[in-house]
């Protein structure tokens, strides 16, 4: 409406935002369509936005939170959180909290998340040789150059 004051949507528009974004949340809901196949098994677990990046990032050693979040350029911190907590449900990334002032939280990966490294190997070879993506373009560092991880 003219001279209409800016402010929330309102009306058919508001609602069919609102019927969008709970279809969007009850489609993150469901799980694959066949848990049986294991390339839809993994693929569940990888495939949310992010995922797969905080895997390669936790694949460099143990990290704080801070450091995920640094090192993950636009990754809000409510997205990071529940990216960690999800793996951490799923048993691929495991949470060391140490009872300091202020209190330390580190991730890691488990036996299982390291288990998902060669994917990522495979991932950055294939942008090497088939999209043109050299190493220098990536934000960590190739396996061959990785810090050891933080002792317990």
């Amino acid at each position: 409406m003219p001279g209409a004051a800016a402010g929330p949507k309102t009306g058919r528009f508001a609602r069919g935002l609102i019927t969008l974004h709970f279809l969007k949340s009850c489609v993150r809901l469901v799980r694959v369509a066949d848990p049986s196949c294991p390339v839809c098994a993994t693929a569940d677990i990888i495939c949310g936005k992010w995922t797969i990046l905080v895997i390669r990032d936790l694949a460099e050693g143990r990290s704080r939170f801070c450091e995920l979040e640094r090192s993950l350029a636009g990754i809000s911190p409510r997205t990071l959180s529940l990216r960690l907590r999800a793996l951490e449900e799923q048993g691929v990334v495991e949470r060391h909290t140490y009872p300091e002032v202020p209190p330390r939280v580190e991730y890691s990966l488990t036996l299982k998340g390291e288990a998902l490294v060669p994917l990522i190997e495979d991932m950055r070879r294939y942008g090497r040789e088939w999209l043109g993506v050299s190493d220098d373009e990536c934000v960590t560092t190739p396996q061959s150059e990785r810090r050891t991880p933080v002792a317990a």
